[in-house]
């Protein structure tokens, strides 16, 4: 409850704090593992994760992970780590998004996934493992795809996850170059629906001070759906990285499958958040329970 609660109240501040938290939780697994290295700050001596290229003045949430850690210390300390913080505090969200905003207690029910425990916090930080294993936003799918099976995941985990898009928001700076000089040509890109290109320059001039300007990710930006998938299948993905899953045909029909499934999707994305929870966890006498998230015990 102490998770749930302060997830709860974040969200209840600003709803953009759900997807935040999901995509912390990923780019925590997806770099050595579930073991709440994301959290760490950085050393005189070590640079980690948290401020790499591709968290950097991106990732959200730090402060909601520290004061579930700060409660749950004050109840039970050493016992709960920051690394199962983190994975319930992603569930939370999104299952609160589901049944408080998305009005479906039927999809709630096939979004909520029961999260195992027992993860112990890693004790090292490593900002080469973050640029080298994060997804790009203008990767192409066999690339990521490769990033994905590496951590023992399949590509329909890649499709399902990705899915988590039909959340939150992307800097401006992440696709920009889809909406101006795509691959060097001094165009747009070409599939992109030319009504959402509009909207999208609109949002994000060609400028530097836009950079950092926020676009949506899909038109249902606070609820999670499949509205994601419908957009992928009418050119309307926003990233590049999402983009080219409709255009892959080992990928393309699953797309097309969750596009017209909102269900097949949220019981599908449970299973895979499950995965992704247990990729590269630590048991036992690995790693330690954290005192503080940000710092590793001395």
């Amino acid at each position: 409850m102490i998770v749930r609660y302060n997830v709860w109240a974040a969200v209840k501040n600003g709803t953009r704090m759900a997807a935040s938290l999901l995509r912390m939780h990923f780019h925590d697994c997806i770099v050595d593992g579930c073991e709440g290295s994301v959290l760490l700050d950085d050393t005189e001596n070590f640079r980690g994760e948290k401020n790499a290229p591709p968290n950097r003045n991106s990732l959200r949430g730090f402060e909601v992970i520290d004061n579930i850690k700060t409660d749950l210390e004050r109840f039970c300390p050493s016992t709960v780590s920051c690394a199962d913080i983190l994975t319930l505090a992603a569930r939370e969200a999104v299952v609160l998004l589901v049944v408080i905003l998305s009005f479906s207690s039927g999809l709630g029910r096939r979004a909520y996934w029961n999260v195992p425990l027992g993860r112990r916090d890693g004790t090292t930080l490593s900002e080469k493992s973050a640029n080298e294993q994060i997804p790009s936003p203008i990767e192409s799918s066999q690339k990521i795809t490769a990033k994905f099976t590496s951590k023992g995941l399949e590509i329909k985990d890649l499709v399902v996850l990705s899915g988590g898009h039909t959340l939150g928001f992307a800097q401006c700076f992440t696709f920009k170059r889809r909406l101006f000089n795509f691959d060097g040509s001094g165009n747009p890109d070409p599939t992109l629906d030319s009504s959402v290109l509009t909207n999208l320059q609109s949002m994000c001039p060609n400028k530097d001070t836009a950079n950092s300007n926020l676009a949506p990710l899909d038109s249902s930006t606070y609820k999670f759906d499949n509205v994601y998938y419908t957009s992928l299948v009418n050119n309307a993905g926003l990233l590049e990285s999402d983009q080219v899953l409709v255009k892959d045909p080992n990928t393309a029909a699953m797309v097309n499958s969750y596009s017209g499934n909102p269900f097949l999707f949220s019981q599908d994305f449970a299973a895979s958040m499950v995965k992704l929870g247990n990729v590269g966890v630590l048991t036992g006498q690995k790693g330690q329970i954290r005192k503080r998230c940000g710092s590793v015990n001395y």
